[in-house]
């Protein structure tokens, strides 16, 4: 076979891989899949907290910083799911959050996917206005989540 035969199947090749990867929906781990968000998708539930304690590391007044967010709370917080463990459905339309998952595999769902959301160890997953859920650790692995988040009513109980 001559070299310019070759050469052309190389490049038609990494042609059409280009391609494929331009035109290709990136699916993220930890995301609603492409094509399954919709609102009241799931249903809100009413179970109530299993097997999950919630640790406040840390909490920072954010009306006393230099930002002057009054009324606000910046806190951080560690929370163990045990297997068969339940975080109940809870809304973050007041309560911005960011959530890392150090250690486990849970499932996340959600109101606005159709399907459940698989969140693996290493994920992170932001909680931002029109996000309302609730989890559950189906595996047979403690999971543990640091979650940093801003509170406005320090009686907020919610998970």
């Amino acid at each position: 076979m001559s070299s310019h035969l070759t050469m052309s199947r190389v490049v038609w090749t990494s042609v059409a891989v280009l391609g494929a990867l331009t035109f290709a929906t990136p699916v993220f781990a930890g995301e609603c899949p492409a094509g399954k968000t919709k609102p009241n998708a799931q249903p809100m539930v009413d179970y109530k907290p299993v097997g999950v304690t919630d640790v406040t590391l840390g909490a920072i007044d954010l009306g006393k910083q230099p930002a002057h967010i009054e009324g606000r709370e910046l806190r951080f917080r560690k929370l163990t799911i045990a297997p068969g463990g339940i975080v109940p459905w809870h809304s973050h339309d007041d309560r911005p959050a960011l959530i890392f998952v150090q250690q486990g595999e849970i499932v996340e769902y959600a109101s606005n996917c159709v399907d459940p959301i698989v969140h693996k160890a290493g994920d992170i997953r932001p909680e931002v206005h029109g996000t309302s859920h609730w989890w559950k650790n189906l595996g047979k692995e403690t999971v543990i989540l640091y979650v940093g988040d801003v509170r406005k009513d320090p009686n907020d109980k919610h998970m």
